[in-house]
């Protein structure tokens, strides 16, 4: 039998009680060391009460966790009054999509007498729990939950993020967001401004240094997802001191970045440059060098062709993940991982993803090291050189069973390895090869958990005697469909539209001078890439030259 949980759950109750834990293959049954207690009422729909203190395993103290109730055979129960309210518009909400909410390390709520359903939850390094309550007329039950671990990232420097949370914020509602983060097991929330052509939504009161509320290691920071539009995608910027906005520029998203950037900010595109022809955008911005990061999960699924495009021309590019809540079930759905060398603060981790050290997850954790360099470092050695490239991959059989792990170079998997192969679980995945090298390479991991379950790393960025770490192999093809993507946009604005939001026929000046850079750099990388064979002197041109015109 498996079970969503390691250890034991503590319990204390004061009535009697029968405690379910729920597994993936079948269930046990516990009896609660619990004493009756005469109903309240003399009827038998006397109301019982549920009290519930959640805490850490490690520590003992009360932690905050995202909770679900509902009747075995019915609905889902309302919030009790302490739940943490989610405020991501002028509504007041207690409760997610499905139910759930979120509480800091307690909540008590009355309930009609029945059996109930209790699933705890705290991102993804902590085991779920899920248990079965039976509550008999009048009864006052009170437990304490404990919450274990399966892995402890910030023990290895690895502190999980979210860039992607739109949520109203002010001074007043930093300490209730930054419990709801912790109740993701969120160690640093982006709150992103968000813009379009008419107005701003989720305002942010203060930014950089100023807009940063830490305690411990959970912190809070302001960010903006603008510009947005249909026609090149969603930007989003992190860090920066003050919010940048360019209402009658709004398609020069380049002025935007050049001004995060002079600001102290990070700048780059959200929703894996997919959605709202966000390809169009990173062309224009990743081949005038604009671009720091590329969020490449979100909304459960992963999606690397525009990464490992600009990649494959030799454009280092950040890997990065966000809910995108409210548009997800919860904060912290998908996630990156930075690994944060120092004392975890808002400058540290800041450096750390513009140095690139990060991966991307929806669970699996994965590491990745090659000769000594991690995700995100440049690594120089000279030809004939021999490269030692080890990855590990972490699981959980219980709730994150992995599948495989893969070395990727270059776009191809030079190694895997399975759950199924000796030496190898499902609760670790190792693989390693030896390469020798003739020409620069990028070096990525990847590993998967289930279905949809998995994780990413930034590569490793190796060049050989001053190279860069372009492929040979597709970077034809990528310029060439570089070119097609800014036809495509030419294609775009050479006629009005006078759809409501579609605004960049309107820019077409602007745009085609960035179009025509971009072109220029496609000239150049070809030249590079690709130089043209100088002709070989032939026997009757050596003659001439000795004899003269």
């Amino acid at each position: 039998m498996m079970l969503l949980a390691f250890g034991r759950v503590r319990l204390a109750a004061s009535a009697l009680a029968l405690v379910t834990v729920l597994g993936a293959t079948g269930s046990s049954f516990a009896r609660a060391p619990a004493q009756p207690v005469p109903p309240v009422g003399s009827t038998a729909d006397a109301p019982a009460r549920l009290s519930a203190t959640i805490v850490d395993g490690v520590t003992g103290a009360p932690t905050p966790v995202r909770v679900r109730v509902w009747k075995a055979r019915g609905a889902v129960v309302a919030p009790p009054e302490s739940a943490i309210g989610l405020m991501f518009s002028p509504r007041k909400l207690g409760a997610l999509v499905d139910g759930s909410f979120y509480v800091d390390g307690a909540f008590e709520v009355e309930l009609k007498p029945g059996t109930y359903k209790l699933s705890l939850s705290k991102g993804n390094e902590y085991l779920r729990q899920l248990h079965e309550l039976s509550l008999e007329p009048g009864a006052k039950l009170s437990q304490t939950f404990s919450l274990e671990r399966w892995i402890n990232m910030p023990e290895r420097g690895w502190y999980s993020a979210d860039d992607h949370i739109h949520l109203q914020r002010s001074p007043r509602e930093n300490p209730p967001l930054l419990t709801l983060i912790a109740a993701e097991d969120i160690h640093a929330g982006m709150i992103l401004q968000m813009g379009d052509f008419w107005q701003v939504y989720y305002w942010q009161q203060m930014w950089g240094r100023d807009g940063v509320y830490q305690d411990g290691n959970h912190l809070l920071a302001s960010g903006q997802e603008e510009p947005r539009t249909q026609e090149l995608g969603h930007a989003i910027s992190l860090g920066a001191d003050s919010f940048v906005r360019f209402k009658d520029k709004y398609y020069h998203y380049d002025r935007v970045f050049d001004s995060v950037h002079q600001r102290g900010g990070i700048v780059g595109y959200a929703h894996k440059a997919v959605q709202f022809h966000g390809y169009r955008g990173l062309t224009l911005d990743v081949l005038r060098n604009r671009v720091d990061f590329l969020e490449i999960l979100q909304n459960g699924g992963m999606d690397t062709a525009h990464y490992y495009h600009f990649l494959d021309l030799g454009f280092k590019l950040t890997a990065t993940a966000g809910s995108d809540y409210p548009w997800a079930e919860h904060v912290g759905e998908t996630r990156f991982y930075t690994y944060v060398e120092d004392d975890f603060s808002f400058e540290n981790w800041r450096g750390s993803v513009e140095a690139g050290h990060t991966f991307v997850s929806n669970g699996p954790i994965v590491e990745l090291n090659v000769n000594g360099a991690i995700p995100g470092d440049d690594l120089e050695v000279t030809t004939g050189s021999t490269l030692n490239i080890a990855a590990r991959a972490f699981g959980c059989e219980e709730q994150l069973p992995l599948t495989k792990l893969e070395l990727v170079v270059h776009g191809e998997v030079l190694e895997r390895a399975m759950s199924n192969e000796p030496g190898q679980s499902s609760n670790e995945l190792a693989a390693e090869m030896t390469l020798p090298v003739e020409h620069g390479l990028w070096i990525a991991a990847r590993a998967q958990a289930g279905e949809r379950q998995v994780a990413h790393t930034t590569p490793v960025y190796v060049g050989v005697d001053g190279s860069g770490f372009h492929n040979p192999k597709t970077a034809r093809h990528y310029l060439d469909l570089s070119e097609g993507y800014l036809e495509e946009l030419q294609r775009e604005i050479s006629r009005p539209n006078h759809t409501l939001d579609q605004h960049a026929w309107r820019y077409r000046v602007g745009l085609e001078a960035r179009m025509a850079e971009c072109r220029r750099t496609i000239a150049r990388l070809r030249e590079q890439f690709f130089p043209e064979p100088r002709p070989v002197p032939g026997p009757d041109s050596e003659k001439q030259s000795q004899t003269g015109p």
